[in-house]
């Protein structure tokens, strides 16, 4: 099992992260939508808060996140539409940054899958081109998602606890 991020180039516009976390499918998707849950741990690297985490999880419904840094305030938002939902499963949505650094909507999709009590995410995102794919892959992006979901995986037990 993968307890490490796991992040690839898959075609010429996609990539593909993989990590695996020692909790049950159905907390692991509830960490990936319920609000109070998400702005918890979906905060990037250290010095980031979330103040803003909106989420309707329908199909057709829509998410906001607004990410802050707090050595200067500069926010960083982003949101997208749901397109299906299969709980607790697969999620696939849209994203956009306000700031749109990408090129355009990105299409994600996210599996949950679960074995023996672990559950093992993958996440595709397929840009609007390479150009756009490859300045994610040099961005620094690795390390936010990799502190974010190593918060998750400090978070998990704690929910485990309350959902038992």
């Amino acid at each position: 099992m993968t307890r490490v991020l796991k992040i690839t180039a898959d075609g010429a516009r996609g990539i593909v992260m993989t990590r695996s976390f020692d909790a049950p499918g159905q907390l692991v998707f509830d960490a990936f939508t319920k609000p109070e849950q998400v702005k918890r741990w979906l905060k990037g690297p250290d010095g980031w808060e979330m103040p803003v985490c909106e989420i309707d999880l329908r199909v057709g419904g829509r998410f906001r996140y607004v990410w802050r840094r707090n050595s200067d305030g500069v926010d960083m938002g982003m949101g997208g539409t749901y397109r299906e939902i299969d709980a607790p499963r697969r999620i696939v949505h849209t994203e956009l940054f306000d700031e749109d650094w990408t090129g355009g909507e990105a299409d994600v999709t996210t599996t949950f899958v679960e074995t023996a009590g672990k559950t093992t995410v993958t996440t595709t995102i397929l840009y609007s081109s390479a150009a756009a794919r490859d300045a994610v892959l040099k961005s620094p992006m690795e390390s936010g998602v990799a502190a974010s979901y190593d918060r998750l995986e400090k978070m998990l037990p704690e929910l485990n606890k309350k959902a038992a």
